[in-house]
């Protein structure tokens, strides 16, 4: 590997030797663009894609060896110069393109319609609304959360993510004219969490976000470009003048200044104003790129064609026809290795390594005057081994950190064995058929899953795979990924459709059981089946679908109704049956869903029952209507029956109570209950007409039999209570224990009398007795006594405290015990003496 040259070859000083930068050259490349300056190009960060369309204001020399573009083509290359994507545009003028943070480009046309594409050239369309539509879109910036337009009315619309959302119109910054140059400051940058967006009027800035604008009070502008650096603390600014200048994002402290009129071999004006990392800042020219340092030192880089810069957060990615390049600061690890001269612990673990592998007595010697510090220049060879690009130094590197580690009793080998993967990986992804130059730092910043979300965004699932094995990371966004790719290719060869779905659910259950998809989710993969038009593949794979819940609303969906219902009811969660029940019932119509429950048969049974108790509690015409659909007479009568007992209007319940008695009549098993509803509803009727002939003073209107006897007792109205009596075939035992209770309340003591008088009671006298006892008439309760069974007749004389006919009852009987009883509990005194001399007169 002597061909391989030192790290230090593309090194040059900055700042008097304090700090020096690299360029690397990343690929050579072979595409057919010979001028990027004919192109509007937008780059991906993180060594992301180009994408290219034709510059319209500028005239393209025909017959020359270059990509057959037309203005309404869209071209999208690798950083490796590999065709990815070609694409038509048919959605008028387009305003701006840039992309995500998941490399979809976005493009955006004057009428406030954007596109978002990935790399396989499906997109999504969404819209700034009718109000953005209206007005007309003259530019936007987009970065990788979201956009900020500018409406020909001068209005700034932000829109926040990609989700197709309503956009936010930002405080007005009072604009006359458009601005000679803006730029976004993204949320995630800025301390207000808020989008924060620069526009250069006249000599000074505004600076505008969703509550105001604030006017910068600057002196130096009108600005042709505004360029805030990656972690959005530092602005770079270039006046009409030609003077760059950087300043703090909050325009207080100024950085460095440089005049760029001054640069040799610099013709026309500056076409790029770039970030390199958060130190440095590119000017650029056609064939000419200026880095200009902290303190305004410079650097410059001669190309043969005009190029393009992409800012990375450490650095930035130089395109040009023929080449490229990254260009970044040297990181303070490599420069401590690598310095001409470094005596740091670090140099001299490297030194002392190579000694070892020449044999040479003098590494033992090196490590014995670093050991204090060995553990640091461990770290050291590992983080530069990670900063590298050719694998020759990062072996080298790590090999030192190995050869130092030996050395040291207590060292955590986590790091070394973590940043010899990640090369692995990061060596994988560069490779120019992949063509993601991205650093170590960008690959940190970014998180690995990211990077492989990118593998799958060009299909490499193979590869992305095996990253995801390598890093101990689950496979299953992979394996989901890639199973949704198989879905959408198509035609597997010349099989039949179902033949062919049963080769694709085999051949994607069979690798997610191998590979240990175990999160992965069929009915994802299933919708993604659905989505492509294949609703029987869909249908095969929701059958692996372990989850009911993620089953059921894809086949909803799908308007599998039967198939979506049953598997609810077999996951037995009763929140989920209730969703599919309520939402058949509000898409289809009404007969069509009792007709799929009904002929569910025994598996649905269980729907049909939580139906019937959401259906009591929530909506009573539902339950009305399943029961007459499904011709259930009994259910039907009993809820008739029911729904009138609620009601207080007489017509609506007499008709309620008919309905009843109706469908009981349809049912010959329920000739009984058939014959209890009518006579009910004979009973409402006469109670009506009760209240009719009493001027609707009197309520009768739902009592039972016995209470409208009872009150017609106590209004006077016999004849009526007879009539209930006979119509209704009361027995005589029930009437008169009714009438017992109305004529004691009335206290009609002397009706009572006559009633108990006009026939022999079929109740007996003794209930007389106790129920004037017990509504406390006791004296009156004497009087029937005597009518009552001989043996009882002595108690219940004490139970109405009559103790002298008590007393005479026992001498009439001759019943000298029962009167010794009396005379023991007997406890007035007066009556004791009563009792004594009935005693006596009985000796």
């Amino acid at each position: 590997m002597s061909d391989v040259p030192h790290p230090t070859s593309s090194w040059e000083p900055i700042q008097e030797g304090r700090a020096f930068y690299k360029k690397y050259e990343l690929y050579s490349l072979h595409w057919k663009v010979a001028d990027l300056s004919e192109y509007i190009v937008s780059g991906a960060r993180y060594g992301g894609p180009l994408a290219m369309m034709r510059d319209t204001s500028k005239l393209v020399a025909l017959g020359r060896s270059t990509t057959a573009l037309t203005k309404s083509q869209v071209q999208i290359y690798s950083s490796s110069g590999e065709g990815l994507l070609l694409f038509s545009w048919d959605q008028g003028k387009i305003i701006r393109m840039g992309w995500t943070f998941d490399e979809r480009l976005v493009l955006l046309n004057e009428e406030g319609v954007y596109r978002l594409y990935d790399l396989q050239g499906e997109y999504q369309q969404f819209s700034l609304g009718p109000d953005a539509a209206e007005a007309g879109i003259v530019d936007a910036k987009i970065h990788e959360n979201g956009l900020v337009a500018l409406t020909s009315d001068l209005r700034l619309l932000h829109m926040k993510g990609w989700d197709g959302g309503k956009p936010l119109e930002l405080a007005n910054p009072g604009l006359s004219e458009p601005p000679h140059s803006w730029c976004v400051i993204p949320p995630d940058l800025t301390i207000s969490q808020h989008v924060e967006v620069l526009l250069s009027t006249a000599e000074t800035v505004f600076s505008v976000d969703t509550l105001e604008s604030q006017d910068q009070r600057l002196s130096r502008g009108p600005f042709t470009f505004l360029s805030p650096s990656p972690n959005g603390k530092s602005l770079a600014l270039l006046t009409f003048a030609g003077v760059l200048w950087v300043v703090s994002a909050d325009f207080q402290t100024s950085l460095a200044e440089f005049d760029t009129k001054e640069v040799i071999g610099a013709e026309g004006s500056v076409k790029q104003v770039e970030w390199c990392g958060n130190d440095a800042v590119l000017a650029s020219w056609d064939g000419l790129s200026v880095l200009v340092g902290p303190y305004g030192d410079s650097l410059r880089y001669y190309y043969p064609t005009p190029t393009f810069a992409v800012t990375e957060p450490d650095g930035v990615r130089i395109h040009s026809s023929q080449t490229v390049d990254l260009l970044q600061k040297v990181p303070s690890s490599s420069l401590a290795i690598f310095r001409p001269g470094s005596s740091s612990p670090a140099a001299t673990l490297f030194d002392a390594w190579e000694h070892y592998t020449r044999r040479s007595p003098k590494c033992e010697e090196s490590i014995r005057s670093i050991r204090p510090d060995l553990a640091s220049a461990v770290d050291d060879c590992i983080d530069a081994a990670g900063r590298e690009w050719e694998p020759y130094w990062q072996k080298r590197l790590l090999n030192a950190a190995k050869y130092g580690r030996a050395y040291l009793d207590l060292y955590n080998p986590t790091d070394f064995v973590n940043m010899g993967q990640t090369l692995k990986v990061l060596n994988a992804v560069r490779f120019y058929e992949i063509g993601i130059p991205i650093t170590y730092t960008q690959y940190i910043q970014a998180s690995p899953s990211h990077l492989i979300s990118r593998l799958l965004s060009r299909s490499l699932h193979l590869l992305a795979l095996r990253v995801s094995v390598f890093l101990a990371l689950k496979p299953d966004p992979v394996l989901r990924h890639w199973a949704s790719a198989k879905i959408a290719k198509g035609k597997i060869g010349d099989v039949s459709p179902e033949d062919e779905d049963d080769e694709i659910c085999r051949a994607i259950v069979d690798k997610f059981q191998k590979l240990g998809g175990e999160e992965v989710s069929y009915a994802e993969v299933a919708r993604r089946a659905w989505e492509v038009g294949r609703s029987a593949l869909a249908i095969k794979l929701l059958d692996h679908e372990s989850q009911a819940a993620q089953q059921v609303p894809l086949l909803l969906a799908m308007k599998e109704d039967n198939m979506a219902l049953e598997k609810a009811v077999d996951s037995g969660d009763t929140d989920l049956v209730y969703h599919v029940l309520l939402h058949l019932y509000k898409r289809m119509p009404l007969g069509a869903f009792f007709k799929l429950i009904e002929e569910g048969g025994t598996k649905l049974i269980p729907a049909s029952k939580l139906l019937q108790v959401y259906a009591r509690e929530q909506d009573r015409d539902l339950l009305r209507d399943f029961y007459y659909s499904d011709d259930r007479r009994l259910e039907s009568a009993v809820l008739a029956f029911e729904e009138s007992s609620r009601m207080t209007d007489p017509g609506s319940r007499i008709t309620g109570v008919t309905a009843a008695q109706k469908f009981f009549s349809e049912d010959k098993e329920r000739a009984f209950e058939a014959k209890m509803v009518d006579e009910q509803n004979k009973l409402l009727v006469f109670q009506q007409q009760l209240e009719k002939e009493t001027d609707g003073q009197i309520k009768f209107f739902g009592l039972s039999v016995n209470e409208t006897i009872k009150v017609c007792l106590l209004n006077g109205m016999a004849k009526r209570a007879e009539k209930i009596r006979a119509d209704f075939k009361v027995p005589d035992k029930r009437f008169w224990y009714t009438k017992l209770h109305a004529l004691t309340r009335m206290r009609d003591f002397e009706g009572l009398d006559a009633f108990a008088k006009s026939r022999r009671s079929p109740i007996g006298y003794e209930a007389f007795v106790r129920h004037l006892i017990e509504k406390g008439h006791q004296k009156e309760a004497v009087n029937f006594v005597a009518r009552c069974d001989s043996k009882k007749r002595v108690d219940l004389y004490v139970e109405c405290g009559d103790w002298r006919m008590a007393g005479r009852e026992c001498k009439e009987r001759g019943d000298r015990a029962k009167l010794e009883q009396l005379r023991a509990t007997c406890t007035n005194t007066l009556m004791l003496r009563e009792l004594d001399q009935i005693a006596a007169s009985m000796n």
